[in-house]
């Protein structure tokens, strides 16, 4: 593996953390905790670890199609593959931040599909790659069910801040 190719590696790499940063800024805190949540949910601890593993077969795959096509001839695999981060990133904020996870669920949905259509342009380009996005796409399935499952369980009046409303009573903000 020569410099640019590793170069490249660690772009893919630095994009995928920029994608997961958005973690980092909207946490999941007091209002997440309240909200009804499935027994099935796994502990908090869990989400971290499994989405390094997943943005590091994320950013190994971008680049495996990178190094087999080139930039210029994967444009449209690859222009998938960033839309896919951009869904990606907007999710937590959407959840965390806006408190929706109605919009969250459609959000999630959208980002299910784009990793469907990465992984079908994947495959035609570098099938390692494509299959490397499978891991990628059983988690985003099962964050999907638990994002609608959390809506649906809190479909009533749930506060979307915790800033507290007239003579300190909560403010009650249903879902759709």
């Amino acid at each position: 593996m020569d410099i640019s190719s590793i170069i490249v590696l660690i772009g893919f790499v630095g994009a995928c953390f920029l994608a997961a940063a958005t973690g980092a800024a909207f946490r999941p805190g007091e209002w997440y905790e309240r909200l009804a949540k499935p027994s099935w949910r796994p502990p908090n601890w869990v989400f971290a670890p499994a989405w390094t593993v997943l943005y590091l077969t994320i950013a190994v795959s971008g680049w495996l199609v990178w190094r087999t096509s080139g930039f210029a001839s994967a444009a449209l695999p690859l222009a998938i593959y960033l839309v896919q981060l951009v869904l990606n990133a907007a999710w937590t904020p959407i959840f965390f931040g806006l408190r929706r996870p109605d919009l969250a669920f459609i959000e999630v949905v959208m980002l299910w599909l784009s990793i469907v259509a990465t992984i079908a342009t994947f495959y035609s380009v570098n099938v390692a790659a494509a299959w490397l996005l499978l891991p990628y796409l059983v988690w985003v399935t099962f964050a999907a069910a638990l994002n609608f499952t959390i809506w649906r369980l809190n479909r009533g009046p749930v506060s979307r801040s915790p800033r507290p409303g007239p003579r300190g009573q909560r403010r009650r903000v249903p879902f759709l």
